[in-house]
């Protein structure tokens, strides 16, 4: 299979690689050319056979509609288009719409894995027609972890992005759930030894998770978790939930609840916080803050 793949950061770039291991043919094109193998979005689609499938791994909002919108000029019918981003359900019923005048396909598929995707392959969540999956299963393949699990084609357009927005708003909840639990143990006098503790649940426990372990890794390197300023980010995902509930009537009280508290963290140095910021690197490579220098600001 010959794919094209647009946007070569820190998923992007691992993608690639993935695939081309597994013996698919990737052309890239990234706006550093140092990156890419192609200098304009006009040379990735000449070298690529048709039925072409374009994967465009740019950040939400306007980078991937203005990339799906040039896209839409270059690609003729029975093209496909694949979303790989973070965009918003609803930005895939308007790009679908717009390329199905052109008689384009359109998938949308949330990918999870973040840096160890590579190693480990990606979690997909898929949504389009069958034929234009079928003209993107070979890409699938390559990228799903090994096994039985770990892709799937949810529905319709629109239901590979709404899937993973709310396995993102779960992964706030619980991720906030085991940083209050530590900042808890911390907390008191009583336990010797916190990360030990963690580390024993991860065997054995009803609570065991990926995620447990990367806040002991994260543990390792930093106990105490002081190099780490207690502000996290949120990129979307959980704010959509939310919305996504109150719009179908369904509470969602400790996703909102985990939501609310990355608010809380841009107000205040939180230590639930600094967990919850030790492992969105671990396991994305998301940037963290540091606490400022004497006289200088926080980095």
């Amino acid at each position: 299979m010959h794919l094209g793949l647009i946007g070569l950061g820190k998923m992007g770039g691992n993608m690639r690689t993935r695939l081309r291991n597994a013996g698919l043919t990737v052309v890239g094109f990234d706006r550093d050319p140092q990156l890419a193998d192609v200098g304009s979005l006009e040379e990735l689609v000449a070298a690529l056979p048709s039925p072409k499938v374009v994967w465009v791994m740019v950040p939400a909002g306007d980078p991937t509609r203005d990339t799906v919108k040039a896209l839409g000029e270059l690609l003729g019918e029975g093209d496909v288009i694949v979303d790989g981003g973070n965009s918003r359900w609803t930005d895939d019923l308007a790009a679908a719409a717009y390329l199905s005048e052109k008689k384009i396909g359109y998938v949308d598929c949330g990918v999870s894995g973040g840096v160890w995707g590579l190693e480990n392959g990606y979690a997909l969540m898929y949504g389009g027609s069958a034929e234009d999956i079928a003209k993107v299963q070979p890409a699938f393949d390559a990228l799903k972890p090994e096994g039985d699990f770990g892709a799937v084609h949810a529905g319709a357009v629109g239901a590979g992005h709404f899937s993973k927005m709310v396995h993102n708003g779960i992964e706030y909840a619980l991720m906030q759930a085991y940083a209050v639990g530590w900042e808890l143990l911390e907390k008191v006098d009583l336990v010797d030894n916190v990360t030990e503790v963690f580390r024993s649940w991860r065997e054995g426990t009803v609570i065991r998770s990926w995620l447990l372990d990367l806040l002991v890794a994260a543990l390792d390197d930093d106990p105490g978790l002081s190099e780490i300023r207690g502000y996290a980010d949120d990129s979307g995902e959980g704010r959509w939930t939310v919305e996504a509930g109150i719009d179908h009537a369904v509470p969602t009280p400790a996703i909102t609840a985990a939501l609310y508290a990355r608010f809380v963290s841009r107000q205040d140095d939180s230590p639930a916080m600094r967990a919850i910021a030790a492992m969105r690197n671990q396991f994305g490579g998301h940037a963290v803050q540091t606490a400022p220098p004497a006289g200088g600001d926080a980095g």
